[in-house]
């Protein structure tokens, strides 16, 4: 359905030769993102046409993916009122502000916590589907600089009953023991996400968790002292909702989450943390392709912890800067910080004071992340190498992580040559896919599967093919 504004949209059709889209490129595109959403949509350049020409004004979600589609292509959020639908019905844009006052972060991070609830009622994939642009990596511009800036606020202590915005919120005094329990869901909901994925039902109550028992404790009254240990745990859990809405294909969800993670922890004042969700940002912009500011971000977690996060802490902020240098396809570059993440893994003890939100991180780890980025720098040996290391200790505790590493022996078996090898590690890698509720999972199967297609005649090839449908065809 469309309405009929005054005339062409001349806003629009300019945006739309600056981005270089046709109009049967936007048609698709928005089509695509509406999939993305749960949506089926069937718009076509004739549609585009029509609100070029005409100034038809489509209904619904679609003003919205039109500007995420134009957003994704300049790199760079897309305001309604820039392609001349400022009169569509307006979208949220919660969960991308980075407050500088304490009150109004409070304000915008349980804005969000809100938001998600009002979303699932509404049915599937809740408010996302709609939300005003895609993924877009400047808006980590602003929360990054601001955090590095200033890491820490002065300080947070609260009384609910001098904050009007609280007005309608039960008076809550917030003790350690209410911190506690935070710390303790944070705890479950990482175990679950390892072993289940970011799309299992359990992994899915964290965004419950943070709008009914950690909203009302920010809401509530606290001393400096236990406001930085809430503002530190709902960091944690809202990080983790951000985890698990990017390990699901909600990348708009999960920067939100990321940016209101990151304004807590700098509540908090915990530096660590902030690396630990900007290493988090970092990973995210390079997995959909933005591979500089990828660097960017783990560099700005490097920064701020000099002298302060432990060894292991440093170890996977290197690791994650190599990341995005290998995707760049900096060779050198991601060499020296695969060095350097080594070298601080080798230089950490059983004893040190290690945050518990790293219990993941050793040596296979770092094995398997040394392996992708050989991967992306098409050093098929070194793959191998690191791959039979992150491989040697299988876990049941980390499922997700061990079909991704699969997936990545897959591939390098296969760049050396070797197609029975990369089917048979594809093979196990689709069996635990299978167990699993991961997108993120599924695009590794997805890739795997593609690099395949020139042996397609091969019966292994069409075995594994076979296998993977019922994965491929599921809903995310």
């Amino acid at each position: 359905m469309s309405r009929e504004q005054r005339g062409p949209n001349e806003k629009l059709g300019t945006v739309l030769a600056l981005a270089g889209i046709s109009n049967a490129g936007l048609a698709r595109r928005v089509n695509d993102l509406g999939s993305q959403r749960g949506l089926t949509l069937r718009y076509d350049k004739t549609s585009v046409a029509r609100w070029v020409s005409k100034g038809m004004v489509p209904q619904g979600a679609a003003p919205h993916l039109i500007a995420a589609a134009i957003g994704a292509k300049l790199g760079r959020p897309v305001p309604l009122h820039e392609i001349g639908l400022a009169d569509a019905d307006p979208a949220p844009e919660v969960g991308l502000a980075f407050p500088r006052d304490v009150s109004a972060a409070v304000r915008s991070a349980t804005e969000l916590y809100r938001l998600d609830l009002a979303g699932r009622r509404a049915g599937s994939g809740g408010i996302w589907q709609s939300l005003a642009g895609s993924f877009a990596v400047s808006a980590y511009a602003t929360p990054a600089s601001r955090w590095l800036i200033t890491p820490a606020d002065s300080s947070v202590a609260r009384d609910s009953a001098a904050d009007e915005s609280a007005a309608d919120a039960t008076p809550l005094r917030v003790g350690h023991a209410d911190v506690a329990k935070l710390r303790e869901a944070a705890e479950d909901a990482r175990r679950w996400d390892s072993k289940y994925g970011g799309g299992d039902w359990r992994s899915s109550m964290v965004p419950e968790c943070l709008r009914v028992d950690a909203a009302p404790l920010l809401l509530g009254s606290y001393s400096d002292d236990v406001g930085r240990s809430l503002f530190g745990a709902t960091s944690e859990l809202t990080r983790l909702a951000g985890w698990m809405a990017f390990d699901t294909g909600q990348q708009e969800a999960a920067q939100r989450y990321y940016i209101q993670a990151l304004r807590l922890a700098r509540a908090a004042a915990d530096v660590p943390l902030g690396g630990y969700i900007l290493a988090s940002m970092s990973l995210q912009a390079t997995y959909r392709g933005f591979a500089d500011e990828g660097v960017d971000l783990a560099q700005a977690a490097l920064e701020r912890n000099r002298g302060l996060a432990t060894a292991r802490t440093m170890s996977f902020f290197r690791l994650v800067e190599a990341r995005a240098h290998a995707k760049a396809g900096d060779a050198q570059a991601a060499g020296g910080a695969l060095k350097a993440a080594e070298g601080w893994l080798e230089r950490a003890r059983e004893g040190d004071a290690d945050p518990s939100w790293l219990g993941f991180y050793s040596y296979d780890r770092f094995a398997a992340d040394a392996a992708e980025c050989y991967r992306d720098l098409k050093a098929p040996r070194q793959v191998r190498r690191f791959t039979e290391q992150a491989l040697s200790r299988p876990t049941e505790e980390f499922v997700r992580s061990h079909g991704l590493r699969l997936v990545v022996s897959a591939v390098a078996e296969l760049e050396s040559g070797n197609l029975d090898a990369a089917c048979a590690a594809g093979t196990r890698a689709v069996e635990v896919a299978g167990r699993i509720s991961s997108a993120r999972t599924t695009e590794y199967v997805r890739d795997l599967l593609h690099r395949l297609e020139p042996y397609g005649d091969e019966p292994r090839v069409a075995e594994l093919r076979e296998r993977a449908r019922p994965l491929l065809v599921a809903p995310a």
